[in-house]
């Protein structure tokens, strides 16, 4: 394994049709290798960033045919750089029209292979006061399954946005040995003022694991806002990058993996755990007579 990972954080602005996203991305790698990255992050809805499902269903196809997937696999190979492409949306099994589409992210290596595939788990369904239901589940179906990607630098955990706020995910991830957990996001602005470092530096710190969330920003061309702030934490919990709420590109951070390894001997809970019983009906003591 080598301990040194040379890592291009994005922070995009995504389009509603794959053309502009794709000459994006193209960019993005090709500033990633002049600074020496070994790898670039992108947020979730990297490849397609479109809520309205009609116009979407004309541009959405199958994992294997999708034009931003296949970008990304030749850019990493002309460049000999690993990319995890964040998030983009693909059909579902079935294919149908009118079927959910699936929130689908990628580990790629340096060759253009992918090694790794990850289908967005938790899906937004939330209800903020005064704000209109997010209904993500009416889009896309689940995934079933939580995925490690093995790389150079070690394994990495892979999640997307909303799974941020379900912690067993990352802990399976860190105890199966995951050094890195991805989680490509667009966050809303209420919610990302609110939750966004916060959580991703608990997850950080309880994991002693590096914690890597590209994150889309501003106003997008299908009218929503996303919050930015695209980081990078490390195992101990402190913020080695964040570009802000407006800023549009790539920021390139080192990171040295031996950090996982000191914070894991210091702060051992992924061997302090311990199993325990569950008494959700116990009784209340009586009160003083």
């Amino acid at each position: 394994m080598t301990n040194r990972l040379r890592l291009s954080l994005a922070q995009m602005n995504s389009t509603n049709r794959h053309a502009g996203n794709i000459e994006w991305m193209q960019d993005a790698i090709a500033q990633a290798a002049q600074e020496g990255a070994d790898m670039l992050a992108l947020p979730e809805a990297s490849g397609l960033c479109n809520k309205d499902r009609a116009d979407a269903l004309t541009q959405v196809v199958d994992h294997a045919d999708d034009p931003f997937i296949k970008a990304c696999q030749a850019a990493a190979a002309k460049h000999g750089i690993w990319i995890q492409t964040g998030s983009t949306p693909v059909k579902g099994p079935d294919g149908a029209d009118g079927a959910r589409f699936l929130n689908h992210g990628d580990m790629i290596n340096a060759q253009g292979e992918i090694v790794a595939g990850y289908d967005k788990i938790h899906l937004f369904d939330i209800f903020l006061d005064g704000k209109p239901a997010t209904g993500e589940s009416r889009r896309y179906g689940p995934g079933a399954k939580a995925v490690m990607a093995p790389t150079p630098w070690g394994d990495a955990g892979m999640a997307i946005c909303y799974d941020l706020r379900f912690p067993q995910l990352f802990r399976d991830y860190a105890q199966a040995g995951a050094s890195m957990l991805f989680i490509p996001s667009a966050f809303t602005i209420p919610t990302g003022r609110a939750h966004w470092e916060v959580l991703l530096r608990a997850r950080a710190i309880e994991n002693g694991a590096f914690v890597v969330a590209s994150a889309q920003a501003g106003h997008h061309d299908d009218g929503r806002k996303t919050y930015g702030h695209s980081m990078v934490v490390n195992p101990w919990g402190e913020v080695l990058a964040d570009m802000g709420p407006e800023t549009v590109g790539i920021t390139t951070v080192d990171l040295d993996m031996d950090e996982v390894v000191a914070a894991r001997r210091q702060i051992p809970s992924l061997q302090n755990g311990r199993d325990y019983a569950f008494d959700a009906k116990a009784a209340k003591p009586h009160a003083a007579e």
